[in-house]
């Protein structure tokens, strides 16, 4: 019995290392005739539409206060040796998305002020990009290479994720070309992080690092269901927590840069607000989906449709509303004069509403009529709210990208007050403070919560 013993025991320890000896030569092919699952296959197809994004930006140095003696300005300025820009570089990410027209989509800040964009492709072959528009609110920028033996990436349905479907992030973390890793979707809806204008995001646990930026989140059958944009990274390296664009915002953007150079983004004229547990109970709903209106604005579009205070918005055609910002974020890519069909509960009861997308900007004039300083912008009258106070000013509508008011620093949603430190009230005055002879003016407005000073020439 006891010889029986021993040499079952040394039959069992035979059998384990020969078993561990295979295990650490090679992962068998199949096992119990079954394959074992792998990405190969589909990063195979996937990988030749992921793209590495390079670019440059020169930037003026700025002049030094001895330059003003003329005694030190050889030493400075007329130097043969002295610099007068410098050149800075960046890279990060991108995705074919359409091979026919050489369409790639990523974010923005990875080519913003850049004065050239490359684009390398997972063969090796390099081309100098176009950049045919972007979106700040979003992080989208659409880019334009040659049309030549392209493969692009086939889209996904990012409103069909659930919370735990595997997904792959694929870009270039710190300079690494075709650098793949996985995960899950852990959230969906992510918002409030102060990233960009319209928050939605996908969060996942794929490990998404600097350089990934722009890069594609897809699914396991190589679809596009998201642009990798951020991570949370309190101890400034990845924790697993990487967050992407919805791929279906991100389409929606790409076609309006497309077809108008940039997001013609409208106005309904309501302001909403989470649907809390308490309050869906109060309103007889069974679960606290949807986004109430709070505030519906006198002349608007969404009071013209019929939209009242109390409603919770349900639907946008097919796409359930989750939350507030899954509202805000939808309606962030409807265009001027999209009519979109939405359902509504008032008093209980679901009704569908039409509401035509309008334009914020109606009654704007082009800042070309006022002065040629202004040309690019949209420019109309308003008494500014904001946490600042109430005062008349001029609004700024849209901003033409390097024309001149651009160039002067205007942007999309600033409030002129003063110009050459006198106030300003009326389109009228603002023309007659303008200089004529080229030489600096001043600029006091409001961006957002805080007052800054332009000076232009």
């Amino acid at each position: 019995m006891k010889n029986s013993m021993i040499r079952l025991a040394r039959l069992v320890l035979i059998l384990t290392v020969l078993t561990v000896t295979s295990a650490c030569a090679a992962i068998p092919p199949a096992v119990d005739d079954q394959p074992i699952p792998s990405l190969a296959p589909m990063l195979e197809k996937v990988t030749p539409a992921v793209v590495n994004i390079s670019t440059s930006k020169r930037s003026r140095l700025g002049r030094h206060p001895l330059l003003d003696d003329p005694f030190f300005r050889w030493f400075f300025e007329e130097a043969p040796h002295r610099p007068r820009s410098q050149e800075t570089q960046s890279l990060g990410s991108g995705v074919i998305v359409d091979a026919s027209k050489g369409y790639v989509l990523t974010n923005n800040h990875v080519i913003d002020e850049a004065d050239q964009i490359r684009v390398t492709l997972k063969d090796g072959r390099s081309f100098e990009a176009r950049l045919l528009g972007r979106d700040p609110e979003m992080d989208i920028a659409v880019l334009q290479i040659p049309a030549e033996d392209l493969t692009a990436l086939p889209w996904g349905d990012s409103d069909r994720l659930r919370v735990g479907d595997f997904v792959v992030a694929i870009g270039s973390p710190f300079g690494l070309s075709q650098t793949v890793t996985s995960g899950i979707v852990s959230a969906l809806g992510r918002s409030g992080l102060g990233i960009e204008g319209y928050e939605n995001f996908i969060q996942t646990d794929a490990s998404i690092n600097p350089g990934n930026s722009g890069g594609p989140l897809v699914d396991l059958r190589g679809r596009l269901v998201g642009i990798d944009t951020a991570i949370l990274a309190p101890g400034g390296g990845n924790v697993g927590i990487g967050f992407a664009i919805p791929a279906n915002l991100a389409h929606e953007v790409m076609r309006q840069i497309v077809r108008f150079g940039r997001v013609r983004r409208g106005a309904l004229g309501i302001s909403v607000q989470n649907l809390s547990g308490d309050l869906a109970h109060a309103l007889g709903l069974k679960r606290p989906r949807g986004a109430v209106v709070a505030a519906v604005a006198p002349g608007s579009a969404a009071e013209r449709a019929g939209l009242r205070e109390g409603d919770v918005i349900t639907r946008v055609y097919d796409h359930e509303v989750a939350s507030a910002n899954d509202l805000l974020s939808r309606l962030g890519v409807a265009r001027i004069g999209q009519v979109l069909d939405l359902e509504v509960l008032r008093n209980g009861k679901a009704r569908q509403v039409q509401v035509r997308i309008a334009d914020p900007y109606q009654g704007f004039v082009p800042g070309a009529e006022i002065s040629p300083l202004l040309a690019g912008a949209r420019l109309g009258q308003t008494r500014d709210q904001s946490p600042l106070g109430a005062r008349h000013g001029i609004a700024v509508g849209t901003v033409e990208a390097d024309s001149p008011a651009w160039k002067a620093g205007l942007r999309e949603g600033d409030v002129i007050f003063e110009v050459n430190r006198q106030r300003v009230r009326s389109l009228r005055e603002l023309g007659t403070l303008l200089p004529a002879d080229g030489s600096l003016w001043h600029i006091r407005l409001r961006r957002g919560d805080a007052l800054v000073t332009l000076v232009a020439r």
